[in-house]
C-alpha cells in the first residue's frame, strides 16, 4: 500500500446503476492505490460507498442532477465523500421507532456507522455531502478500536469547518482531509 496522499472524484446518474459504477469505481482505484480487491479495506470501502451511493439515489436525488463519489488515500486511510443536491432531506436524527433490524429498510447508515470508525454530514451548497473515514488509524469497532463516533449535524451555512470541528463527530485534533469536499 502507499503512504502517499491521493484524490479522485468523479460523477454519477442518480440511478441504481450509477450507485453501482460509484461502488466498482471506489474498489478499482483503490486497487490503482495498492489496496488490493478483497483485503478488509476494499471491501468496507465498497460497502460503505454502495450504502452512500444508494442513500443519494433514493433519498438525495433531484431530477437531472449527479451525486458526486470523491475518495482521498494515504497512510492506510480512505476516506469516502457522495454528496448530492439535495439539503431538504438529510440522515434522521434519531433511530427509527421500531427494531431496525425487523424493518425492510433503513439499516444503510447504520452498516455505514459499523465499518466507519467516523461518519458525518456537512452541509454544501446545494445540497449535502455524507462522508465516512476507515482504515488503520483509531481502527472502527468491528476492528476492536474506539469504534464511529456518530453523525454530525451541520446547518446550511455553518460550512465544513462547522461539520470537522464538532465535537460529535470530529476527528481528535479537530482537524479534517476533506480538503474539495465542498
Amino acid at each position: 500500500m502507499t503512504t502517499e496522499f491521493s484524490d479522485m472524484a468523479q460523477r454519477f446518474s442518480s440511478t441504481p446503476r450509477g450507485a453501482r459504477l460509484a461502488r466498482r469505481l471506489a474498489q478499482a482505484q483503490l486497487d490503482i492505490w495498492g489496496v488490493p480487491y478483497g483485503c478488509a479495506l476494499s471491501d468496507d470501502v465498497g460497502l460503505v460507498v454502495g450504502e452512500l451511493a444508494a442513500n443519494a439515489v433514493l433519498h438525495g436525488r433531484v431530477p437531472d442532477r449527479d451525486f458526486e463519489l470523491r475518495l482521498s488515500y494515504g497512510g492506510g486511510n480512505v476516506r469516502v465523500m457522495v454528496s448530492d443536491t439535495r439539503s431538504d432531506k438529510g440522515p434522521p436524527d434519531a433511530p427509527a421507532p421500531v427494531d431496525p433490524w425487523s424493518a425492510e429498510g433503513g439499516r444503510g447508515l447504520m452498516v455505514v456507522a459499523a465499518v466507519a470508525r467516523e461518519w458525518g454530514v456537512a452541509a454544501r451548497g446545494p445540497g449535502k455531502t455524507v462522508w465516512a473515514e476507515l482504515g488503520d488509524r483509531l481502527a472502527g469497532r468491528r476492528h476492536g478500536g474506539a469504534g464511529p463516533q456518530g453523525v454530525v449535524r451541520v446547518t446550511q451555512g455553518a460550512g465544513l469547518g462547522a461539520a470537522f470541528g464538532a465535537s460529535s463527530g470530529s476527528s481528535p485534533n479537530g482537524s479534517s482531509s476533506a480538503g474539495g469536499a465542498g
